[in-house]
């Protein structure tokens, strides 16, 4: 059973998302605040993590960039802060997700059920365990990403975009077959959260020599530095 850590400081919401993840099969320890969370992540991690962003102590951005500056482990935020700079900050600092309070129970679900889908990527979608590019090699199987012999270290959600985009470096692939196949979304959705994992990939790609070029209109593709 996959764990997941929340922390709100508001008790009616842990409830809320409490019990419907648990209804969907979910372990869910609950916090009152970022740092009650963090600490015991650094003990006893669980597999996904569930933040608030306005919490007494430590707001949830800085939680979620400690925590990612030490672990892979996806990172969804929770925030009434619903501004374009707001989103992009907690996607930049490591989130892989944000949605905007209020929202509905069970779209938190299908969103927390597409990121553990992500993580199990390999199985779903190609039997080819390695993919190069570049100087880039991703190996499935491991769930390991190197340029140069190096590691790259990468979210659960780049890792997954990043294979996608490997599997099919001969062609371009728009937003919305990225959403479809990356974030398992079989709805309309909101293609930023698209755009700003692969702005965030772009800042870690620069010390090697691939790039993820804009397609205008369309979506992207692999390119070389030139």
């Amino acid at each position: 059973m996959m764990k997941i850590y929340i922390a709100d400081d508001e008790k009616n919401i842990r409830d809320i998302i409490c019990s419907f993840l648990k209804n969907s099969g979910y372990e869910v320890i609950e916090f009152e605040n970022g740092d009650a969370l963090k600490n015991e992540f650094e003990n006893n991690p669980s597999d996904m993590v569930i933040l608030d962003v306005m919490m007494p102590g430590t707001d949830g951005v800085s939680i979620c960039q400690a925590i990612r500056a030490k672990s892979n482990v996806p990172i969804m935020i929770v925030s009434a802060k619903d501004s374009e700079l707001d989103r992009i900050t907690g996607i930049t600092m490591g989130a892989d997700d944000y949605l905007v309070k209020p929202f509905a129970p069970m779209e938190l679900v299908v969103r927390v059920n597409s990121i553990f889908r992500r993580m199990s990527f390999n199985e779903e979608v190609t039997k080819k365990n390695v993919f190069s590019y570049g100087d880039i090699k991703i190996d499935i199987s491991f769930r390991i990403c190197t340029y140069s012999n190096k590691k790259l270290d990468i979210t659960p959600t780049e890792f997954a975009l990043m294979a996608y985009m490997f599997e099919h470096s001969d062609r371009a692939v728009s937003r919305d077959e990225l959403l479809k196949n990356v974030w398992k979304f079989d709805y309309d959705v909101d293609t930023k959260a698209c755009d700003d994992v692969i702005r965030r990939l772009r800042k870690k790609l620069v010390k090697t020599t691939v790039r993820i070029v804009a397609v205008w209109g369309f979506g992207f593709k692999l390119g070389l530095e030139e």
